[in-house]
């Protein structure tokens, strides 16, 4: 998992999310409490920390500093602010080599912050794309890149309930019903 991943999950996102854009993206995202426009802004957010994380090579506490957008845009910029946020992790990525690590809730490399950002934005997608109606499922490699690296004991080459990764992500963070307790396995 790399700058490669995340890049290509931001044009996903921007593909889905951008002929949705005239809709009411004040309606709740999914099953989640906020909005689609503050799920949307919540991607941004995260990918923009991981990217200073990374580029701070910050090792005890995130950096302190914020995304602010402001509450009048639209949609439309609401994604152009996430697809940038995604392009400066791309960049922090492709900085980093394999032996730099950053904080997130412990030490974590670039292959865990680039793992990181591709399920904030599959994740999240998915939730904005139910909230507005839309039937959409990430994509199965994507969503397979993500279990490999932040959920290694959740395999799908063994036989299961799961049809495929897609679905076993999406079960395994709650998309699909209640599964309790779960974190991601940043450590690498």
């Amino acid at each position: 998992m790399g700058d490669r991943g995340v890049g290509r999950a931001s044009v996903v996102m921007g593909e889905v999310l951008g002929p949705l854009v005239e809709r009411d993206w004040s309606v709740r995202a999914g099953t989640l409490d906020w909005s689609c426009r503050e799920t949307l802004v919540h991607i941004g957010h995260d990918l923009l920390g991981y990217a200073a994380q990374l580029a701070g090579r910050a090792q005890d506490a995130y950096l302190p500093l914020d995304l602010v957008v402001h509450d009048d845009v639209t949609p439309a910029q609401a994604l152009a602010v996430a697809v940038a946020c995604g392009g400066l992790l791309v960049a922090a990525l492709r900085d980093a080599g394999p032996e730099i690590r950053a904080w997130h809730f412990g030490p974590c490399d670039a292959s865990g912050f680039a793992a990181l950002g591709v399920a904030e934005i599959l994740l999240h997608t998915y939730d904005i794309t139910q909230g507005l109606g839309v039937g959409w499922r990430p994509p199965v490699d994507l969503s397979a890149a993500v279990l490999a690296r932040l959920l290694p004991d959740t395999s799908t080459s063994h036989p299961t309930e799961h049809r495929d990764a897609t679905e076993t992500l999406l079960r395994h963070t709650g998309r699909l019903g209640d599964v309790g307790e779960w974190r991601w396995q940043i450590t690498p």
